[in-house]
């Protein structure tokens, strides 16, 4: 099998328009039907369901708090549009840093789980969040575990990542599988 990744020359939301036409590509190529994206205001996530019409599209947030105590960054505005658009939003506890983040926080060092985080960072940030949104979908419910889908990530605004692959739940983490690679920033 001969399988092109497209190679972004640096991270970012700039980058975001291509990732959605490539996802949109090899979403048709594999008959794949269940798209997960990062998307902290709810935009990119918009973004998607507007340029992908015919996926099941679930578009995860960062948990309340991740900025400022007791505040979620879902902006209210793009939450009913995606709404109205059939798009699942989820907000939950972050699956590679929750509460090791607050231990590190606390007491200094790191846990397995931020370890974890950082050998992904070593393909990328985007590959990272695309493993952890993938886990928050499956720990929720709303993914399927039994066929491969597509999860998009990025470095802060935007996406510049997605790739194809198995969802595994948090508590067999290592049965995720990335299958492929659609694209990435080169690090």
């Amino acid at each position: 099998m001969r399988k092109d990744i497209n190679y972004f020359e640096s991270p970012g939301e700039h980058n975001t328009d291509k990732v959605i036409e490539l996802v949109r590509r090899r979403k048709d190529e594999l008959g794949i039907e269940t798209i997960v994206v990062a998307s902290v205001s709810g935009k990119t996530g918009l973004k998607v369901a507007e340029e992908i019409d015919d996926a099941r599209i679930v578009s995860i947030t960062h948990h309340a708090g991740f900025r400022e105590k007791g505040k979620l960054e879902l902006d209210p505005s793009f939450e009913e549009k995606l709404k109205k658009k059939g798009v699942v939003t989820y907000s939950g506890t972050h699956a590679l840093s929750g509460v090791g983040r607050g231990i590190s926080n606390k007491f200094g060092g790191s846990t397995p789980v931020e370890i974890i985080a950082e050998t992904l960072r070593m393909f990328s940030q985007g590959i990272k969040v695309c493993v952890e949104i993938t886990i928050m979908a499956a720990d929720a419910g709303l993914i399927p575990m039994d066929s491969e889908i597509i999860a998009i990530g990025g470095t802060a605004k935007g996406v510049d990542t997605a790739v194809v692959l198995k969802a595994a739940h948090m508590n067999n983490f290592f049965d995720l599988r990335i299958h492929e690679i659609i694209a990435m920033p080169r690090p």
